[in-house]
């Protein structure tokens, strides 16, 4: 790592004092992206990139009940990173190149300002030095985007939110104070798309957006919950909130507000700017294993060709234990069913987990368990104890629906008495994340996202918002999408049918998923009895990996269609291309891989398959790094390929 400090009042480019206010300038390390800050009464920034304004003079704030004295600077300090950090777990790559320049500004309020300039974005945060307790009464974080901006905005009703909502497109000078939406949301200035997120969000509230009108969006938050109210089994309500944001108790860094800058709409499957902010992992985390995970939930269930009573009882689950040993598949998830949802401690009627464990293991796969975040908040010790005594492996946890500071800290508790007792996690019912995966590596995944579960109650899991999420909602992280439907159709076949779902889409549309969709915990959605009737499906399935040693965007445009390539630890390659409703070709380098000939084996939408989107066909050729490939794909289609070294 290369790190220079130096402690003075001149910063990187200029620092000008006047009688209104000082100036700052800070840039990438390549010079392209510009921030310019004002400090006076108050404090504005403004970010350009290659001299086009994207972001104009914007003003950000944060006030305590303890801090006084307005903005005055003290001290300036900045600093050059160029290091690599190495993931505990891989999502994109096996390394990250983490290369910044720094400023701070520390004001004799007891507050600090520090933003970084990295070659794909910008980000800033507070840090405070006050001592003793104190509550942070309001944070102001203004976007002015430049005029013509438009957005795709995910429009909440309220802060209670599973936060899966798909995608409304807007010009920004249209969306006004009516307007809530949650992170991350994409704003496309002049063809430059800016994703806008927070990382190392712990003990404070989410950050949330409304517009202002005329360009102009405002950071808006949960205030701290007064009182709440259980209404149900899972669900806990806030009735009443505080005035202010979020109690604290000392020195403190605050979570880092985002814009992640992509001049190339395929550039944001490359950026990890979330992970490089967020805090890094302490302890010993070599434990955690990625891994693919059959599911249970989707389909209730609703298994058959088999010589048992199908539902939620031990012969169904061993079925499923003897699925996932066949076909490479690590871990087996009991979804909700198998317990009180009051109670963990009471299983339902036919289910042994124990004994389950136990055959698991005998057969190489292991289990992970669902429980509501409600029931396990009230027996968390003793429940995880008792998981970890019976050989569980890790927990999904589900219906928080909430990012006060209340809910963001019960996160952390989970994530720490999960890693104590060596268990992963895999969040439902949550916000988005704010690079978990960092701090606690064995928070696998998380929900967030209007995912495969949707198509069991309506048609909203269509090709176009397939092919709009990785550049939004995976922009934070990995996200439990669970892919694998097996029952595949064209737009107006599609009926909802939640005991054995379609899919949107042709069949290799599905299996792109598991190449384009980033979670290292990746489900197979569908049940055995219709993998079993798919073995060609299955060959690739069971090869594909869930987390990358090398990330290659391809092509992208954002909604209409993604490709990219992902290499896997043993050093394959893998090929995964989606489209939207328009069936397209598109023209691939294949320059990307190593010296040599490699077999290339793919699964292509097959002739009919615009008409039975079931229909895909499978190819062997052989290609090299001077390979230029062309792909087909029918409307609603996908392409995936496996490409071994020869």
């Amino acid at each position: 790592m290369k790190l220079t400090l130096i402690f003075t009042f001149l910063i990187l480019i200029a620092v000008q004092f006047s009688a209104k206010a000082q100036k700052y300038q800070l840039k990438s390390p390549d010079a392209a992206i510009v921030i310019n800050l004002n400090v006076g009464k108050e404090i504005t920034y403004s970010v350009q990139q290659q001299g086009k304004n994207l972001i104009q003079e914007s003003a950000i704030e944060l006030s305590t009940n303890k801090s006084k004295g307005g903005w005055k600077v003290s001290k300036t300090a900045t600093s050059s990173v160029n290091e690599v950090l190495k993931p505990v777990v891989w999502v994109k790559s096996e390394t990250i190149d983490n290369h910044y320049n720094a400023l701070t500004l520390k004001f004799s309020n007891g507050l600090s300002l520090e933003w970084r300039a990295f070659n794909n974005g910008v980000a800033w945060h507070w840090l405070s030095d006050l001592k003793g307790s104190y509550q942070i009464l309001a944070e102001k974080a203004a976007f002015q985007f430049a005029g013509g901006a438009k957005s795709l905005f995910p429009k909440e009703d309220q802060f209670f939110s599973h936060n899966e909502r798909d995608y409304k497109a807007f010009n920004v000078s249209d969306i006004d104070s009516t307007k809530l939406a949650s992170l991350p949301t994409l704003f496309d200035v002049d063809g430059t798309k800016i994703v806008l997120t927070e990382s190392d969000l712990w003990d404070y509230a989410g950050m949330w957006i409304k517009g202002a009108g005329k360009g102009k969006i405002n950071a808006v938050f949960p205030h701290h919950p007064k009182t709440k109210k259980i209404t149900s089994d899972r669900d806990e309500r806030v009735s009443q909130y505080d005035s202010y944001i979020a109690d604290v108790n000392g020195p403190k860094s605050f979570p880092w507000r985002v814009l992640m800058i992509n001049t190339a709409d395929k550039d944001i499957l490359s950026n990890q700017l979330v992970y490089q902010l967020a805090r890094p992992a302490t302890g010993d985390f070599s434990w955690v294993k990625p891994g693919k995970v059959q599911w249970d939930w989707w389909h209730y269930n609703n298994l058959y060709g088999v010589d048992f009573v199908a539902g939620i009882n031990n012969d169904t689950y061993k079925y499923y234990i003897d699925f996932a040993a066949k076909n490479h598949i690590e871990y087996v998830l009991l979804d909700e069913g198998w317990c009180d949802t009051r109670d963990l401690m009471k299983q339902s009627p036919g289910i042994d987990v124990e004994e389950l464990a136990k055959y698991a293991k005998s057969k190489n796969v292991d289990l992970l368990l669902w429980t509501s975040w409600l029931v396990l908040d009230k027996q968390m010790d003793q429940a995880l104890d008792n998981f970890q005594k019976w050989g569980i492996t890790g927990i999904k946890v589900d219906f928080m629906q909430r990012d006060d500071q209340d809910m963001v800290n019960y996160y952390e508790k989970v994530s720490k008495a999960a890693a104590k007792r060596k268990l992963m996690v895999d969040f439902h019912g949550a916000f988005k994340p704010t690079g978990w995966n960092r701090t606690y590596p064995n928070v696998m995944t998380s929900e967030g996202v209007l995912g495969n579960e949707i198509s069991k109650f309506g048609a909203a899991i269509t090709p176009d918002h397939t092919t709009t999420i990785p550049f939004i909602r995976m922009a934070a992280g990995p996200m439990d999408f669970t892919p694998g439907g097996m029952l595949n159709v064209q737009k107006n076949d599609f009926a909802a049918v939640p005991s054995e779902p379609m899919t949107m889409g042709t069949r290799c549309n599905q299996l792109a998923m598991y190449v384009v969709f980033e979670s290292p915990l990746q489900m197979l959605c569908d049940i055995p009895t219709h993998y079993y009737k798919e073995p060609e499906a299955m060959q690739f399935l069971k090869e594909v990996p869930s987390v990358w040693k090398q990330t290659v965007p391809l092509q992208a445009k954002v909604g209409d269609y993604v490709a990219v390539a992902r290499q896997a630890k043993n050093s394959d390659w893998y090929i995964g291309a989606m489209t939207d409703w328009t069936a397209r070709d598109l023209n691939l380098d294949l320059s990307f891989l190593g010296d040599g000939q490699y077999k290339m084996m793919v699964w292509k939408d097959g002739i009919n398959a615009d008409k039975n989107a079931k229909d895909f066909k499978q190819e062997t050729i052989e290609v090299n790094k001077n390979t230029k490939l062309n792909i087909k794909m029918t409307t609603g289609g996908g392409y995936v390929a496996r490409l071994v070294k020869i």
